[in-house]
């Protein structure tokens, strides 16, 4: 519950601002922030489902099937990193109060990311060991990173790949079979896979360290 309640604090917090500002400039200009927070939210609460199924013990089936949406939809919590592109002068709003806003939605899907993460891991962990766990959270932001190109850079969305899985899986093997062909995909790939594994493992450290050193009674 608490975890719910820290992250409806943060959507709320973003949605505030969003609101403010369009009610401020009359503009819809960042309407696309709540929707990208919206998708930033999904892969979260499929893994708190996940783990409900988990401790009910569902049939496998339903599990798989959270599974996958979570891992289809995680690369759109730490996509919204790259809205930052839109920082720019546009008066009558100050350019801080877009920093503001934009860097809060960025951390609060990069939070909704891991969040998810941890929750997954820990699942992984219970069933197949550590090994396990940390090998598909590494895998998985590395995957996310992929998203974030395929996001950002050929604008694809999550849907897609049950509206239009064809072209999308042309375009993934494209890339996959032809890399060297295509330098931005793997520069994009390899440095947010990093990024985003770095910062994840960082997080994870604290939360342990924390735990650790928590005065007992």
């Amino acid at each position: 519950m608490k975890r719910i309640l820290v992250f409806a604090a943060l959507l709320v917090w973003c949605a505030a601002l969003i609101t403010l500002r369009i009610a401020r400039s009359g503009s819809i200009l960042f309407f696309f922030l709540g929707w990208n927070l919206f998708l930033a939210a999904i892969p979260f609460f499929a893994a708190l489902a996940l783990e409900a199924l988990d401790r009910r013990r569902a049939h496998v089936t339903l599990q798989s099937l959270c599974f996958v949406v979570w891992l289809l939809f995680l690369p759109n919590a730490p996509y919204i990193l790259t809205d930052l592109i839109h920082v720019a002068p546009r008066p009558p709003i100050p350019i801080w109060y877009d920093v503001l806003m934009l860097l809060s939605a960025a951390g609060t899907g990069l939070l909704l990311g891991y969040g998810s993460m941890l929750i997954v891991q820990r699942i992984i962990e219970r069933r197949h060991g550590t090994v396990a766990g940390w090998t598909v959270a590494i895998v998985t932001m590395v995957l996310s990173a992929f998203g974030i190109y395929l996001g950002r850079f050929l604008r694809w969305n999550s849907w897609e790949a049950l509206t239009e899985p064809r072209p999308l899986l042309e375009d993934i093997v494209q890339r996959v079979m032809n890399p060297l062909q295509h330098p931005t995909t793997i520069a994009v790939t390899v440095l947010f896979g990093v990024a985003l594994t770095l910062g994840y493992v960082a997080l994870h450290v604290l939360a342990e360290d924390t735990g650790r050193r928590r005065p007992a009674g």
